[in-house]
């Protein structure tokens, strides 16, 4: 029974959930170099632009409890991509119910004009849905996050690990 219940609960987890499950890192990358290690301190685009990057982000953001904003971002890019009308309406209700939804324990914080227009727009669900509150959500990371990443142990330890390594060589 328990093995039953675990699998139901594996489905209907996103595919997000899934790849975070037992594995660090949101996207597969190689590890970063010093000059983009380095790049990530000149702004806040060139950090999310890597997947490095984002997986560095998303770590620090694991610390401070505020995952979700990352997952949301990702999620919301990962619509942008999709054609298919019926895969749109899909992941736009999963991303309502896993990012939007004020019952989801992973809700971003959001103010109430970009909730208007979300609930407006889900009822024509296409991949810009969501475009306001992750412009919000992006906003939110750069002014908020951003700063304390690039104070925080897990930022300085990546650049003295690699600037060691860059020495050495």
């Amino acid at each position: 029974l328990t093995v039953r219940n675990q699998d139901e609960e594996r489905t209907r987890r996103t595919s997000h959930e899934l790849q975070a499950e037992g594995i660090p890192n949101c996207e597969e990358s190689p590890a970063p170099t010093l000059e983009e290690v380095n790049a990530w301190a000149q702004s806040f685009d060139k950090l999310m632009l890597t997947p490095a990057g984002r997986n560095a982000f998303r770590e620090f953001l694991r610390t401070e409890f505020s995952e979700e904003n990352m997952l949301f971002w990702m999620a919301c890019e990962e619509l942008k991509q999709e054609s298919n009308k019926s895969v749109i309406e899909e992941k736009a209700r999963l991303i309502y119910e896993d990012y939007i939804s004020i019952l989801s324990p992973k809700e971003v914080s959001l103010d109430s004009r970009v909730r208007e227009v979300i609930n407006r727009n889900m009822l024509e669900p296409s991949q810009h849905t969501f475009d306001d509150a992750q412009l919000q959500i992006y906003t939110l990371m750069h002014r908020d996050s951003y700063p304390r990443f690039m104070n925080s142990a897990i930022y300085k330890d990546l650049l003295r690990s690699l600037t060691e390594k860059a020495i050495e060589a």
